[in-house]
């Protein structure tokens, strides 16, 4: 019994599965990020906090963010909370070192001394997840007015900086160089007998050569 192989998919095909393939792991990574980051303002469950003072050292340093998530807190969690009876958008980052849900007792790391306030439930915004060290610095600093200058003026330098070209180079061309008007010509070249012209052969005698005739005349006389 012989067993058949089934037929390869088309190239187009596997392109066309490649790519819903990806779109997918796009699309999810997308719906992964919304839902962790959305935040508690438009109903989801994430705070970014920028932490500014050194109450939390080592644990946490001015400038960094913490994202803090929804959850029940417990004692030893780093919680974000707003201050009871304070108005406004007030937080406080600490970490909670005794009590209940009805009132918890929080404290700094840093700190020898615990909070003035004793918040619930109710009052906690969030339990610190993740730290991201000194994002809030770098913002700060792309926002300064005085980084901005700087870097329009650098911007304005390098466009002005004189480029060094080369403006005496002569020119390469394609076709032979003439000598100089100013330079002698040279001299023939002599050519040598054997190189002479037929008629000029002609006219000179050659030497070695004995004529009879002139030889008997010469011994007449």
């Amino acid at each position: 019994m012989t067993t058949e192989t089934p037929p390869a998919a088309p190239a187009g095909t596997r392109r066309r599965v490649l790519r819903a393939g990806v779109s997918v792991l796009f699309y999810g990574a997308i719906a992964l990020a919304a839902w962790f980051l959305w935040p508690t303002s438009l109903g989801g469950c994430t705070t970014m906090t920028v932490v500014s003072g050194h109450s939390m050292e080592p644990t946490f340093y001015t400038g960094d963010i913490v994202l803090a998530r929804c959850g029940q807190p417990a004692v030893g969690d780093i919680v974000v909370y707003s201050p009871p009876g304070i108005g406004g958008d007030a937080r406080i980052i600490h970490r909670i070192v005794d009590g209940t849900p009805d009132g918890w007792t929080l404290q700094g790391d840093n700190n020898d001394f615990i909070d003035a306030f004793t918040p619930t439930d109710a009052d906690v915004v969030g339990i610190a997840k993740i730290r991201i060290p000194k994002l809030a610095l770098l913002g700060s600093a792309l926002t300064s007015p005085y980084v901005w200058c700087g870097m329009i003026a650098l911007s304005l330098a390098l466009l002005m900086w004189p480029r060094n070209d080369d403006e005496d180079a002569a020119p390469v061309s394609g076709g032979s160089a003439e000598a100089p008007e100013d330079e002698a010509p040279a001299d023939p070249v002599e050519q040598p007998d054997s190189l002479a012209l037929p008629s000029q052969k002609q006219d000179e005698p050659e030497l070695g050569a004995t004529d009879p005739d002139a030889l008997q005349e010469a011994a007449r006389s």
